[in-house]
């Protein structure tokens, strides 16, 4: 592993930088996915697994995996809000993010100030999940079903 002086909590040099390009949407599907990558990167995959590992803890990655059409594997998802009162809060976003069908809960400056997607296996699982949020919050989630898709590919450029 290379050793680097960058300090933690950013991208550590060329290899971070590189790892970021090529893998926003050109992760290899087979056996070894990681060795090729890696092979790709000219690096070894122990390094890379370390590298993202560290990119992941240091935040500068919030999440690294594959993106799933979830209606087409029988799920569902849903954009959920809710007004939580300022002085809960924090114990209202401990709550929300408890269920492992909540993802991305963001706070925004609205009546509606939680936002957050719902991803389930089934279609009746986001009723259930609404239900158990309402239950355990005493709070009303308003959901916003998707009505078309859009495909937008996004890369970032990395730097350092």
């Amino acid at each position: 592993m290379r050793e680097s002086a960058a300090p933690k909590g950013g991208l550590n040099d060329a290899i971070d930088r590189q790892i970021l390009a090529k893998l926003q949407g050109d992760f290899p599907i087979c056996e070894r996915p990681y060795a090729e990558a890696a092979a790709q990167l000219g690096i070894g995959e122990d390094e890379l697994l370390q590298r993202l590992e560290r990119l992941l803890a240091d935040k500068v990655l919030t999440r690294f995996g594959p993106m799933f059409q979830v209606e087409a594997m029988g799920g569902a998802f849903v954009l959920a809000a809710l007004a939580a009162p300022e002085a809960r809060y924090d114990a209202v976003t401990a709550l929300v993010n408890a269920l492992p069908q909540v993802a991305h809960n963001y706070r925004r400056e609205h009546t509606l100030n939680m936002w957050f997607v719902l991803a389930t296996e089934t279609p009746a699982g986001i009723a259930e999940a609404i239900a158990r949020i309402e239950r355990d919050t005493g709070l009303t989630v308003h959901a916003f079903p998707k009505e078309r898709e859009f495909f937008v590919e996004m890369k970032l450029e990395a730097r350092l």
